[in-house]
């Protein structure tokens, strides 16, 4: 059975999703610099970041709604523990439990945004860090119906100052091979929505929104990998990079301590 259920799990196993994929690899990646110690990852997903992260901490815990995900990855890293659990509240973690808390593209799938950051300030110790990331509504392309929300770079920042008073804002960018596909990608989309002349994908219920939404952003995809392979395919984890200027950025990146 396919674990890739919607397009919001982008797999480094579809040739179309590599963008996507190197662009949420990365996220990992400019976090080695920074996590130690007893790790907690919220949202793991299909454990794309497992093996850049857990040769570098001293355990390793992670959640994920997914149940199917959960039990593939218990299999294949026995020595990590996952726990199947909606989120916030982390019930089951005590205060004070790790040394660092990564989060990527988790916080806007999340209801209650406020809890969720409240209670990563509570599981952490204190002067631990955070690492969050988030797309960058600034460069989103159209309503994403698996998002309850996005944030500006501004807006993000707001909501972490509420528990935390230390916070690097950073963001996720690309070079000129990555935006390059950003721009195709911007082209295309605009060439599907054009048709929505009454505007539905803003007022559309979001559950209603999803099957049409998914169908239409793979067979984008699929789309501009047939027109230009090399656009999709050439693009590496290390075409994407650490920028001071999270407004400007693809996806927001900020890290935060206790």
């Amino acid at each position: 059975m396919s674990t890739h259920f919607t397009t919001e799990i982008a797999s480094a196993e579809i040739p179309s999703d590599n963008p996507v994929h190197q662009r949420l690899l990365y996220a990992y990646i400019a976090a080695k610099d920074f996590v130690k110690g007893d790790l907690l990852e919220i949202g793991c997903g299909d454990g794309r970041g497992v093996d850049v992260l857990h040769p570098l901490v001293s355990a390793y815990t992670a959640i994920d709604k997914n149940d199917i995900l959960i039990d593939i990855l218990e299999k294949k890293y026995p020595d990590i523990k996952f726990i199947s659990q909606f989120i916030p509240p982390l019930s089951m973690i005590p205060d004070n439990t790790f040394d660092t808390v990564v989060s990527f593209q988790v916080i806007e799938h999340i209801e209650n945004d406020d809890l969720y950051v409240k209670e990563i300030y509570r599981v952490l110790k204190p002067g631990g860090k955070a690492l969050i990331s988030t797309v960058n509504k600034k460069y989103s392309l159209s309503r994403n119906p698996w998002h309850v929300r996005e944030y500006f770079a501004a807006g993000l920042k707001q909501l972490m100052t509420k528990y935390f008073s230390t916070i690097d804002a950073k963001g996720i960018h690309g070079n000129e091979k990555v935006m390059a596909y950003y721009e195709e990608n911007k082209a295309s989309v605009k060439r599907i929505t054009k048709w929505d002349i009454f505007g539905m994908q803003w007022w559309m219920p979001r559950a209603i929104l999803r099957v049409p939404y998914d169908i239409l952003n793979r067979l984008n995809r699929k789309k501009i990998m047939n027109a230009n392979n090399s656009l999709v395919s050439d693009i590496v984890v290390d075409d994407y990079f650490v920028s001071q200027n999270p407004e400007e950025s693809l996806d927001l990146f900020y890290i935060v301590t206790k």
